[in-house]
């Protein structure tokens, strides 16, 4: 793209690469999920190209590494001078391919869920090591597996290609069909451009709110664990107490008696770094004393800018606390228990202006089910919310979700709620191909095996020429 841009011809005999100036970094940064935006302006030419370039999802560090690519863009447009509109989506396929691979419906499904629905027309297909003859597997493989894109008049597609030999050396027998090869791409080039200029660009409004939901979804879902189990450790007690009531209620008022419940309560521990290690920071709420983010809190050093706080408030913890009340830091609150011995003069402290005692205790665990069921409200909420904005819903940080949900919601007695749950986990199972048996969810973790195939996908805008002085490249970590 640059190249063509440039004005460079085939008989120029010239080929312009993109060079990281340290090596060394270069090297490190392929290894980690920076984003960089490249920023290309020709003083001969009315067109200027702003490509987004990924790391690449599939890494082999595991999934946590992908939700942080998917992070990274979410900073990246949300920031006040990042992106805030884009005019395409390139998704690379490699030519002759009949089928998708598991692994590649795995990294296009975790791309494309991203997206608001609102972006599917600026979705194209950038085929490589293409002769130029018909593509008809790769568009076959496309179409059987659902990927959502633009579409051509007849139904097919959008779909360009490449064969970029351009930097190769040659021999002089060889230079029709390495001419061929130039022709392909610069012909796609000039087609893909056309499309570019055409296309209706979309501002990620809608995208951002998926990025924004998402995150939320996660942490509202992994929070919500944490609360019910405090919840249940706190029934746990009431219901001690209530037998302790009953078993000793013909003293209550006369004579003093000991009974021992297990006390709830949290404790601010070190994360464990084997679990989740490249989220071992976690944003917590000191006054609720909660795991407001965690895990996936990673990339934030103003923590006005966590995915879970809106107008400065956090949108988590209970109280709804100012980010002032938060920190963030390597530690987690975890709820545990500790036996206690308690009295009839604690009961009586406690309950002091309750006449009724039995029934105080009551209303007690009421309103302790009452904050489990909201909870679970929140989070079957943000998973409808989910459904209706984004463009490819069977992603897997949505899919572990559900298990949890289903199962607190049949507890919970709401049937209607439940067998949405279960429709939406059955359509994301059957969406699911053989090949993604290489994932697997174990608690704490979740990790892909080992492999060295890497998909890289292009972001492209096309904008207004600005001063020349604004050129550049910008990376986000």
């Amino acid at each position: 793209m640059v190249n063509y841009i440039l004005g460079v011809q085939w008989g120029d005999k010239v080929w312009f690469q993109i060079t990281e100036e340290d090596k060394k970094k270069s090297q490190a940064k392929s290894q980690t999920t920076a984003i960089t935006v490249y920023e290309v302006f020709v003083e001969t030419s009315s067109l200027s190209l702003r490509i987004i370039d990924t790391p690449g999802y599939g890494s082999t560090d595991g999934i946590q590494f992908d939700q942080m690519v998917a992070e990274n863009l979410h900073r990246l447009f949300r920031s006040e001078d990042g992106v805030h509109d884009i005019s395409a989506v390139g998704l690379v396929v490699k030519s002759g391919q009949n089928r998708l691979t598991g692994f590649q419906r795995y990294i296009f499904d975790a791309v494309l869920s991203l997206f608001g629905k609102d972006i599917e027309k600026n979705i194209v297909v950038l085929i490589t090591h293409s002769d130029g003859m018909p593509e008809e597997d790769v568009i076959t493989a496309l179409k059987e597996a659902e990927v959502p894109c633009a579409k051509d008049a007849s139904g097919e597609p959008v779909h360009f290609k490449f064969n970029n030999r351009q930097s190769r050396d040659y021999k002089d027998r060889e230079e029709k069909m390495y001419q061929a090869a130039w022709d392909i791409g610069y012909c796609s080039l000039e087609s893909f451009l056309s499309f570019l200029h055409n296309v209706d660009v979309k501002e990620l409004s809608m995208t951002e709110g998926v990025l924004r939901e998402r995150k939320k979804l996660e942490a509202c879902v992994y929070h919500i664990q944490d609360a019910i189990k405090m919840e249940e450790l706190k029934q746990n007690e009431l219901q001690q107490t209530q037998r302790a009531f009953e078993e000793n209620k013909e003293k209550f008022g006369v004579k003093d008696f000991t009974y021992e419940v297990e006390e709830p309560f949290k404790q601010l521990e070190s994360i464990n770094p084997s679990w989740w290690h490249l989220t071992r920071k976690a944003t917590c709420c000191t006054k609720c004393e909660e795991n407001c983010h965690y895990p996936g809190c990673w990339g934030v050093k103003d923590l006005s800018w966590c995915s879970v706080m809106k107008d400065n408030r956090c949108t988590v913890c209970t109280k709804k606390c100012r980010v002032s009340d938060h920190v963030k830091h390597e530690k987690i609150y975890v709820p545990r228990t500790r036996k206690v011995k308690k009295t009839a003069h604690d009961l009586k402290e406690k309950y002091k202006e309750q006449v009724d005692i039995k029934k105080a205790l009551e209303e007690e665990l009421h309103k302790s089910k009452v904050r489990k069921n909201k909870l679970l409200l929140d989070a079957y909420q943000c998973i409808v919310k989910l459904e209706d904005i984004a463009l490819k819903k069977d992603s897997i940080s949505t899919l572990i979700h559900l298990d949890f949900l289903i199962e607190k919601m049949r507890e919970l007695g709401d049937d209607e709620k439940a067998q949405k749950l279960v429709a939406l986990n059955e359509k994301y199972q059957a969406a699911i191909p053989s090949g993604w048996k290489w994932i697997h969810w174990v608690p704490g973790k979740l990790r892909k095996a080992q492999g060295k195939t890497r998909t890289v996908f292009y972001f492209i805008s096309v904008f207004i020429k600005p001063s020349l002085a604004e050129q550049g490249t910008k990376t986000w970590l």
